[in-house]
């Protein structure tokens, strides 16, 4: 199953985020947070998101979705062609895309492809 890595700024943002994310897309789907720096305040950490990788590895590959700014930077220091890949997407709406579609066990490119369509997605 893919995994999915939600890197934030704030710790609780992509801890809320992973959260909201399991509890809609199931428990059974390999999520991540890899919020703030390593001494608790705001930022990236390429730590904490390389760990977070391994935590959610399984084999079929990882989604990273970033927040904004310095998070991508961390994310594309991280990727590797193939297996690990950055999901350019609305950080909430990304997520659940990519989890719920990673939940049917669907592939890298699929889960990918689905968390990008939720950039087109409409709230009204």
């Amino acid at each position: 199953m893919v995994g999915i890595v939600l890197i934030s700024h704030s710790a609780a943002l992509a801890a809320e985020v992973a959260a909201l994310a399991a509890a809609i897309g199931g428990p059974e789907v390999p999520v991540a947070a890899a919020g703030g720096t390593d001494d608790g305040g705001l930022g990236t950490s390429p730590d904490k998101v390389a760990a977070a990788i391994k935590a959610v590895d399984r084999g079929a590959g990882v989604i990273l979705i970033p927040d904004l700014g310095s998070s991508v930077l961390t994310a594309r220091l991280l990727e590797e062609p193939d297996s690990v890949v950055i999901a350019d997407v609305p950080f909430v709406e990304g997520a659940i895309s990519a989890v719920v579609t990673a939940g049917a066990d669907a592939p890298l490119a699929a889960v990918l492809r689905a968390a990008e369509e939720a950039r087109e997605i409409r709230k009204l």
